[in-house]
């Protein structure tokens, strides 16, 4: 019979969950105790937890086998009932938010660290998703901090590790095991939200070829099962969908740089007529056409003018929502719907009060995160099946979409600029020297360009009246342009610095600059308010998105 342990442990002071959960180098979690001390703290801030269902699983990366294992017997140790976990372990973000609202229950623990890499060397990440089945709002995670800095001992049951490769359930102490299929609940909610039938004859038209790269993460039999079985697409047409430890030893970002094989494909003589991709947990996107890269921000906006076309959201949109840096794109279509925009601070859990109380539809951020009311997490695969339902419908290229987009709605040019890697202390300290000048910024004139306003963004939500403050340093030049500064939460090694910049340009026959050059003076009068190349020793930014 097995039986519970109480084992004795020394609190760790770097537990503080971020944006996504906590996220750490896989060395940092096999310290001992560091994975089960922190676990156990999101246990304990739910006494209520007894007798109730937990959802677990993770994007397969390095290490996430065996705290699957750790966190099964802890769950069996703190009186759950019945833990729900994908077969292997595996389970995407955005499907775990399905399976805890399908199967009510009282949350869910995802393992990832989303788009950083994996491997011995790479990252690790546990997040915990309340039973809305989106991440845990700040007051939960202060709640978690508080309990891990003061943890003296965790419980464990003493059992063998599970077979988990097979459906079916397993019994673990007192505790209920179900292994479930990870992708069947997931494909068969996308089939009730898009027009299965129409993508289907696209593909069969034989006039139609596409590219799906998962990366080597969690995506892999997600877009196989849907994509090549479901919609007939020729086998193929998804690449390097087998999810691996280290993610193959590539970076899964779907962004310009790191799925670079994909944007040559699609830069190719012979490129498809649509490319995509997604992350390590599979809730970000990448949309591409051909010799054509869809910006994060203009996908969103596309998806909610062009939302009436698709079978799950033809009702009308009830509102939609977008985080502060992500450009404003959407807001022109929202004026044009005569819909309610929302602007929050980054960071999904900021977007699930507003689904909640049925305020919005759609949501997104700049940083390739789209979603909508069908989860509380956002959902790279779900977006490319929008796009694709748009693409059957409209039977028209993804550029030939955009562009007249840009047409109807003005365009925003747009870029992220990331500085990687650098000494947390001076990036910190160079915000605070600017968060101290922006009462002098507005009147200021630089390369043509006026400062009309400068904040940092703070946030009200009007649901639950919760206050989150610097949030983003914002920069406005009147309704022309703008520039966003924050510190970015969801890396592991140093601090990394994201300046975005959009300019607004209404004129077709502008509508295709190219975006650096647009955005170049904007650029500059930034570095001369803030001193960015001076003050962090960096010529130029390591990734521009």
């Amino acid at each position: 019979m097995a039986s519970v342990r109480t084992v004795a442990t020394t609190p760790y002071p770097d537990q503080r969950p971020g944006t996504s959960g906590l996220r750490k180098r896989v060395r940092v979690f096999l310290q001992p105790n560091y994975l089960e001390n922190f676990v156990q703290a999101i246990f304990d801030a739910f006494p209520e937890r007894r007798g109730g269902t937990l959802v677990l699983g993770g994007d397969g990366r390095h290490h996430n086998a065996e705290a699957i294992q750790v966190i099964l017997r802890m769950a069996a140790a703190n009186g759950f009932e019945r833990v729900v976990v994908g077969r292997d372990g595996i389970l995407s973000t955005p499907a775990a938010s399905h399976l805890i609202r399908v199967r009510g229950a009282f949350g869910g623990i995802i393992l990832s660290a989303s788009h950083n890499p994996g491997g011995p060397e790479g990252d690790f990440g546990v997040k915990y998703n309340v039973g809305n089945g989106g991440p845990a709002p700040e007051a939960v995670t202060e709640r978690i901090w508080a309990i891990s800095r003061e943890l003296r001992e965790y419980r464990i049951l003493e059992a063998e590790d599970l077979p988990l490769g097979r459906p079916g359930e397993l019994r673990l102490g007192p505790m209920t095991v179900e292994v479930v299929d990870p992708v069947a609940d997931y494909a068969d909610l996308m089939e009730r939200l898009f027009d299965f039938d129409r993508m289907r004859a696209l593909f069969d038209s034989g006039l139609f070829r596409m590219r799906y790269d998962a990366m080597h993460a969690v995506t892999g039999p997600y877009a196989r099962e849907i994509l090549e079985r479901r919609l007939g697409a020729p086998p193929g047409t998804v690449v390097n969908g087998e999810p691996l430890p280290d993610f193959g030893g590539g970076h899964p970002d779907p962004n310009l740089v790191h799925a670079r094989a994909l944007v040559e494909a699609m830069h190719g003589r012979d490129a498809p007529d649509f490319g995509a991709a997604s992350d390590g947990d599979g809730d970000r996107n990448m949309i591409l056409g051909r010799r054509f890269f869809v910006t994060p921000s203009d996908s969103l906006a596309v998806l909610a003018a062009n939302a009436h076309r698709v079978p799950g959201y033809a009702r009308g949109l009830a509102g939609v929502a977008r985080s502060m840096p992500t450009s404003r794109a959407l807001d022109r279509v929202a004026a044009r719907l005569g819909i309610d925009c929302y602007e929050t601070p980054t960071g999904w859990k900021f977007f699930g009060s507003l689904l909640d109380a049925g305020r919005i539809t759609l949501c997104g951020e700049e940083s390739f995160g789209t979603g909508s009311d069908h989860v509380r997490e956002k959902d790279g695969l779900w977006a490319v099946l929008f796009w694709l339902n748009l693409l059957a419908v409209r039977r028209e290229p993804v550029e030939a979409i955009v562009r007249a987009h840009w047409r109807e709605h003005g365009r925003h040019y747009y870029q992220r600029h990331d500085y990687e890697g650098l000494d947390p202390d001076p990036a910190a300290a160079l915000l605070e020297d600017l968060r101290r000048a922006l009462p002098s910024l507005p009147g200021r004139r630089l390369g043509g360009l006026e400062v009309s306003a400068a904040d940092d963004f703070a946030y009200t939500d009007p649901v639950s009246g919760e206050r989150s403050e610097r949030q983003g340093i914002r920069i406005l030049f009147g309704e022309e342009a703008r520039a966003v500064l924050r510190l970015s939460g969801t890396g592991t090694a140093g601090a990394t610095l994201r300046l975005y910049l959009e300019r607004y340009e209404p004129d077709p026959a502008r509508h295709g600059l190219d975006p650096g050059e647009v955005l170049a003076p904007l650029a500059a009068a930034v570095d001369a308010i803030a001193g960015l190349r001076a003050r962090l020793g960096r010529e130029r930014p390591d990734v521009v998105t």
